[in-house]
């Protein structure tokens, strides 16, 4: 295994469109959302694991989040997990771990991947991931992954590709001629109809000279990070520079200026579990076409229903159609899957309950 090749996994978001099973104290991304025994981290860092050496795999994640990853990814060296002081979006954060990657090895080459998307073919995105980090050895390139679009998602970054410009012997690795962050519906729309766009997976392979390269270009405040911050900088000067950071992605703040972003289109089956939705269009479906996490769920006339319920409570669910049912210890949501984009509402209320009971 190379062992210039590192992966910087972002594990700070809070999860919220899983609330209850995933909240703010407790995001998403720390979760068993699939029910397959694994936290979503878990399951990417193991992923990483086939690409890069174990101790060249940095965790970013929150202040507030301090221990939970240590807690679940064991045996890992004291830079390999790493805290914000606070939100600044993900060119911050991706910022902050190369700066401690570029004290261990200038000549690194560098993944940047979320900790909460699933990928439902391990051995085609290493071999895919594999071939990204050849290209960048030899070539200034930011090269991103893209998934070919199923609906007008307006949540997702749209890449337009040169369909004739086929680079390095394969036929999947494209220049990219546009970059477009979460579009309106009729663009994107349009885009989807056009046949040379593909959805932004979020995940991007580049050298670190190009990384660093690319930051003084296009956000120069936050390139002070790779500047200041080593792996014996104190927290509270970390938190110095990240005040002085403008919040942004690293989508908005490089990846739409660049002129140097190559796609590979990918052939494994992505989502984003961004939503209850995505998570049911995700998985598997029993023959009522429902998604059932759980041990001890009873279902009875139940069809097109996403049920992610706790193994320690038994359940009977009777007469429910299109619903979501979901929960974990303390509290359950039942709602319908068309009200999904109520879920912040709830929580919320909810919030505002337990606040005036507590004064």
């Amino acid at each position: 295994m190379d062992k210039n090749n590192y992966c910087i996994i972002m594990a700070g978001g809070t999860g919220s469109r899983f609330w209850p099973m995933s909240t703010v104290e407790h995001p998403k991304q720390f979760i068993d959302i699939f029910g397959n025994g694994e936290s979503l981290l878990q399951s990417t860092f193991r992923r990483f694991e086939q690409v890069c050496p174990r101790e060249n795999i940095i965790i970013v994640t929150n202040n507030i989040y301090r221990g939970l990853a240590e807690q679940q990814i064991g045996g890992l060296r004291d830079y390999q997990v790493i805290y914000e002081p606070m939100r600044r979006n993900t060119a911050p954060c991706v910022a902050y771990a190369a700066a401690i990657i570029r004290r261990l090895n200038p000549q690194a080459n560098i993944i940047v991947s979320p900790s909460d998307h699933a990928i439902f073919d391990n051995d085609e995105f290493t071999r895919t991931i594999l071939e990204s980090l050849r290209v960048v050895q030899t070539h200034d390139w930011i090269i991103t992954l893209g998934i070919k679009p199923l609906n007008p998602n307006t949540k997702y970054g749209y890449i337009q590709y040169n369909e004739n410009n086929v680079l390095e012997g394969n036929n999947k690795l494209h220049e990219v001629i546009t970059y477009t962050e979460k579009p309106p519906y009729d663009m994107a729309v349009q885009f989807l109809n056009s046949g040379d766009f593909l959805w932004n997976a979020g995940i991007f392979i580049w050298s670190l000279p190009t990384l660093e390269k690319a930051y003084r270009r296009y956000l120069p405040d936050v390139a002070a990070i790779l500047d200041t911050v080593d792996l014996d900088t104190p927290y509270e000067d970390v938190e110095k520079i990240y005040s002085t950071c403008q919040p942004i992605s690293a989508d908005y703040g490089i990846m739409e200026k660049a002129d140097n972003v190559h796609v590979i289109e990918a052939d494994f089956r992505w989502s984003d579990v961004e939503t209850w939705q995505s998570l049911y269009e995700s998985v598997e479906k029993d023959e009522n076409r429902n998604v059932v996490v759980g041990d001890n769920v009873f279902t009875y006339d139940v069809k097109n229903c996403i049920i992610n319920l706790p193994s320690s409570k038994t359940v009977v669910l009777q007469g429910l159609e299109d619903y979501i049912v979901a929960g974990d210890e303390e509290t359950v949501l039942v709602c319908k899957r068309s009200e999904e984009h109520r879920v912040f509402k709830f929580e919320s209320d909810i919030e505002v309950r337990k606040n005036k009971q507590e004064k």
